[in-house]
């Protein structure tokens, strides 16, 4: 068993364990951040090359302290491993790194963590896997059949690969956009959307998504009813990137197809269309397959939560996995909300516990 009882182990060391680490430095409880990636900064590391904040630093922080500022406008993905990177140096939070966690069991009231360099025991458990590693693609007929490249747009790293190819971008969301705004200046695209892709307006970035979101979680707290309707938070954001597509004519959907077929797709029409590639940028699922032991996962992989509490299981939390764990949980500066509610109920769950 690694290093005796822990008050507390949390899964994963991306955003959400730092946060959650900043404000544990102000306890006396024994833990560690078990972390499978070799390097810092969580999944901003698997983003691709061109990847970039939606707001500008100052509004892009974890807590206590702001991101530096950008040469740009939006803070890159260099911009931000570096920050997260320091971020974890500059308040020594303890993290191990290339440890593969496998599963988590509970007895007696001690948590046992399986992972591939051993075993771990604690009181406590946060899991803050976040949904990157958990890729969805959904089961179109005859996606097998098919002869040409596929990926994910977690392994899009760049368009060179794709020149003078034709690319068959799926998903209407951010990822969607911004793939479809580069990969078009290099190949021939059509991009396929399950509804009618939503712009927000040109002003409207990252700061006042957060603005949105924090204002709807006060109005619900206070029993107030809440309309945005002039706002969607899952509406595209349009970074300079989607602006200058739009400028070229190419920012245009049409309808999912039906199926696949060897060469390409069928659309709903009839119609058949070839294509080299096609780039899957239709979300994620719940990094949570570790939890499934535990017996208190749903069929979509969520646990049920008070907050970041687990409701059916004491002891454990959950932090960063976006709505049901807290409004806008999944964000830089969301999270810090979600983690010092985490430790402090972490404290007092330990407390009385003794």
């Amino acid at each position: 068993m690694k290093d005796g009882l822990y008050d507390l182990i949390i899964i994963g060391g991306g955003q959400s364990a730092l946060s959650c680490g900043y404000f544990l430095r102000r306890t006396n409880l024994k833990y560690i951040i078990l972390d499978d990636q070799r390097q810092g900064g969580g999944a901003w590391q698997l983003g691709w090359d061109s990847l970039t904040l939606f707001s500008p630093a100052e509004q892009s922080s974890l807590p206590g302290w702001i991101m530096p500022k950008s040469g740009s406008g939006f803070p890159s993905k260099q911009d931000v491993l570096d920050y997260l990177n320091a971020y974890q140096e500059r308040y020594q939070i303890p993290i191990q790194r290339g440890i593969k966690v496998i599963s988590v069991k509970k007895l007696g009231g001690i948590f046992t963590v399986e992972s591939d360099q051993g075993n771990y025991q604690s009181r406590v458990i946060i899991s803050a896997t976040g949904t990157f590693q958990n890729p969805f693609v959904p089961d179109i007929p005859g996606r097998h059949l098919f002869t040409g490249q596929q990926l994910h747009s977690f392994e899009y790293k760049n368009p060179l690969p794709f020149k003078d190819k034709s690319v068959l971008i799926v998903g209407g969301g951010n990822s969607g956009a911004q793939v479809l705004a580069e990969v078009s200046k290099v190949a021939t695209t059509v991009w396929a959307t399950a509804k009618e892709p939503q712009f927000l307006p040109d002003d409207v970035d990252g700061r006042v998504l957060f603005d949105v979101a924090s204002a709807k979680y006060h109005a619900m707290k206070e029993g107030r009813e809440f309309n945005a309707a002039q706002y969607n938070i899952g509406n595209i954001v349009m970074v300079p990137a989607v602006k200058e597509a739009r400028a070229r004519g190419v920012l245009q959907a049409r309808d999912t197809f039906k199926e696949f077929y060897e060469r390409g797709v069928i659309w709903h029409d009839g119609s058949s269309q070839p294509f080299d590639v096609v780039i899957w940028c239709t979300g994620f699922g719940f990094a949570t397959r570790h939890l499934k032991g535990l017996g208190i996962l749903n069929q979509d992989g969520k646990v049920d939560c008070e907050g970041t509490k687990a409701l059916k299981l004491s002891g454990l939390w959950l932090v960063g996995y976006g709505s049901f764990t807290g409004f806008a949980s999944a964000t830089l500066i969301g999270v810090g909300r979600s983690a010092r509610q985490t430790v402090n109920e972490i404290i007092e769950y330990l407390n009385n516990d003794l």
